[in-house]
């Protein structure tokens, strides 16, 4: 696990930090709270955060409150608050200002050692309740909103307003006649196959509706994400599910979207959208690029 220490004293910052070292973890020690805070923020690995309260600029109690701002309901982060108060006395505000964890210092080694595995089992299990909540149980893909949220967080962490950037939009073609024919099994074992045949791009895919999927792929503008979806296409054309009056045959219309300066991601996914009907309007079975007002065919 990888532990943030802030505190302002050289010897004991060097303390603690040999037994958070000791326990297995990695440490960065730190003895500006600003500094420490800038640091958690770049470092999504960040896990836990064992602060002094006496600490500079940002007090302890504010280095708390922002940490569990930053760490929000998406990032499993723990804090642990560390104070020479032997009397505990501001423990509830301590705890109240976001810290999980109270121990007083300098930390005896076995007390140390406890807490921190106390933490590793709580991230554990925050992380897999993260996870549930992103993810789609019948696809095991991301859900919309996991989608959404992991697609904006692309698009915050793009280098240059320039770079390649595709959004793919893919509905399943005449799905309600699939399940009419061989049973809502039938149908989630159609979405099932679409979903593995959507993960081997390797790209950020979810499900978003009930036969509808969306794939944002940075790097690829039209030309190298339209190959892509041909091959998706093709891909949903070869399959070949089981159902309950023999193999279900399949096919995928799909729209296509590049970035364009002044896009934000609703905007592109609506262009993706947009490019989607175009396709089922057309015909299903193709793919549809969208550029503005014109749909123009892929295949």
């Amino acid at each position: 696990m990888r532990v943030v220490l802030v505190e302002p004293g050289s010897l004991l910052r060097k303390t603690v930090a040999r037994l958070v070292e000791e326990g297995g973890h990695r440490v960065d020690a730190f003895s500006d709270s600003e500094r420490a805070l800038t640091h958690v923020a770049a470092h999504e690995d960040v896990a836990c955060v064992i602060t002094s309260l006496e600490v500079a600029p940002l007090c302890g109690l504010e280095l708390c409150w922002s940490l569990r701002s930053l760490a929000g309901t998406t990032r499993p982060l723990a804090v642990i608050a560390m104070s020479a108060d032997r009397a505990g006395r501001r423990l509830g505000e301590v705890l109240d200002s976001g810290a999980d964890d109270f121990i007083v210092k300098p930390p005896e080694a076995v007390a140390l050692h406890a807490r921190l595995r106390v933490v590793e089992r709580a991230l554990a299990l925050q992380r897999q309740l993260i996870r549930d909540a992103e993810t789609d149980p019948l696809t095991q893909l991301l859900n919309r909103g996991g989608f959404l949220r992991r697609a904006e967080a692309v698009l915050a962490g793009r280098g240059s307003g320039d770079d390649l950037l595709s959004a793919l939009m893919i509905d399943i073609d005449h799905f309600k006649a699939i399940n009419d024919r061989h049973g809502h099994d039938g149908g989630d074992r159609v979405i099932r196959a679409v979903a593995d045949l959507l993960r081997e791009t390797g790209a950020l895919t979810g499900r978003i509706g009930g036969e509808e999927f969306a794939v944002l792929m940075p790097g690829h503008g039209l030309g190298s994400a339209g190959v892509v979806a041909e091959r998706i296409r093709q891909g949903c054309a070869r399959l070949r599910v089981p159902g309950r009056r023999g193999p279900i045959p399949v096919t995928g219309s799909l729209g296509l979207a590049a970035w364009t300066a002044g896009d934000t991601l609703e905007t592109l996914l609506a262009r993706a959208d947009r490019a989607l009907y175009a396709a089922k309007a057309g015909g299903r079975n193709q793919v549809m690029a969208g550029a503005g007002d014109r749909f123009d065919r892929v295949s």
